[in-house]
């Protein structure tokens, strides 16, 4: 029963990227024919990664308590909603407004990440936990290659088709997506993991000695990822000549490197050598491949971009699993401060990239450099373990020394 149901957990989380992609192309353009200084265009993208940032934790935490179905497929439906409100937006108050409720909805991530770590037995969790991220990147493939062929229908065309894919996905998962209780109790594991149900969880796990070095790792990975997505273009067009066609070659070639690192290599190296070295492995590819994007040698960019994309398929993984072990009872809202502390960084960084670029070119990839690594020593601290709780015996010792 149990490995049934992990295909169908890959699915819903695929298709949810999917109806994302397929918009994500055609999004900017959008709003600027709405008017949209580029100011505008960068908040609406940006509304998005805000939105997932105050809601990750919330859905996460959510799930922790009423179950993952439940949440899962609000979250489904949500998109459904909001790719047909992205439709009907005729201005750019109402398209942003359509974004945030995106936002505010795609806890598909959070709490597919728990749900799969609910089925799983631990040795085979980082693996589980890869194919999710390999579901993510194949949506991010796939997604803008199917807008760009809908492209004839309009923007309203294309939303309402990945609105209707996203609609048949809630059906699927209401069929498919296995019935489970709610999650363990936060009493029987201690009460390790925060379990308030706010944006405020983010705080209070950053206070958490064994979560704070993988959650500040997550965020100077992302941001660094980030930044190099958001000048890549610019970059590209400069030194090694490349156009609209050959960059969507070339991110389409990032997406599948990673899908291929997260779906298969991730797992076996977790097993041989830990999740914390993958992860610690993964960020300083990172760090290797951003030196060398901005160096002007033609091969050794292609080397470069591949590098950065499988250091980044194993370190959000490996990141995962580590969050997975820190997480206690509260499961759903630790994966949902994860993706917090991903969309914060998604949120700030192209803004941040953009104007390091501007002063030069390779700025902010030495800047990315600086993070992978800064990200890799952080990891490579194992938290201090806990006391052990002393002995009856012990205890009864101490009581007397006291009286």
């Amino acid at each position: 029963m149990r490995r049934r149901a992990l295909p169908v957990i890959y699915l819903a989380v695929f298709v949810d990227m999917l109806g994302f992609g397929i918009i994500l192309p055609l999004l900017p353009f959008h709003a600027e024919q709405l008017g949209g200084s580029g100011l505008w265009v960068g908040g609406v993208l940006t509304a998005y990664a805000a939105a997932q940032f105050v809601a990750g934790p919330v859905l996460g935490l959510l799930s922790d308590r009423f179950g993952r179905r439940p949440v899962l497929l609000a979250a489904l439906l949500g998109s459904a909603v909001s790719l047909a409100l992205t439709g009907l937006a005729n201005s750019l108050l109402t398209l942003f407004a359509a974004r945030l409720v995106a936002g505010l909805c795609g806890g598909a991530i959070p709490v597919g990440q728990a749900y799969v770590v609910d089925l799983t037995e631990p040795r085979e969790r980082t693996k589980a936990l890869g194919m999710v991220g390999a579901s993510i990147g194949m949506g991010f493939v796939f997604g803008p290659a199917i807008g760009a062929a809908l492209s004839g229908l309009g923007f309203a065309g294309v939303s309402f088709v990945a609105g209707g894919i996203a609609l048949a996905n809630f059906l699927a998962g209401l069929l498919l997506l296995p019935r489970q209780t709610p999650a363990r109790t936060a009493e029987q594991d201690g009460g390790r993991a925060p379990r308030n149900a706010s944006p405020a969880v983010l705080v209070t796990a950053l206070r958490v000695s064994s979560m704070r070095p993988v959650l500040i790792a997550i965020f100077a990975g992302t941001f660094a990822f980030t930044g190099m997505e958001a000048t890549y273009a610019l970059l590209g067009e400069r030194l090694y000549d490349l156009g609209p066609a050959g960059l969507g070659i070339v991110f389409t070639g990032v997406g599948l490197v990673m899908a291929a690192v997260q779906g298969g290599l991730v797992g076996k190296l977790s097993a041989r050598y830990g999740d914390r070295r993958v992860a610690v492995g993964g960020t300083l590819l990172m760090a290797v491949g951003l030196l060398a994007l901005p160096l002007g040698v033609t091969w050794l960019n292609y080397v470069g971009l591949a590098v950065l994309a499988a250091g980044q398929g194993l370190m959000t993984t490996a990141t995962s699993a580590l969050i997975a072990e820190a997480a206690g009872a509260a499961l759903g809202g630790a994966f949902g401060v994860g993706q917090s502390s991903s969309a914060a960084a998604r949120a700030i960084s192209p803004v941040a990239a953009g104007a390091a670029f501007d002063v030069h070119l390779a700025l902010p990839y030495y800047l990315g450099t600086v993070l992978c690594v800064a990200a890799a020593l952080l990891l490579r601290r194992r938290p201090a373990a806990p006391a052990p709780a002393p002995s009856p015996a012990e205890a009864v010792k101490d009581d007397q020394a006291v009286s």
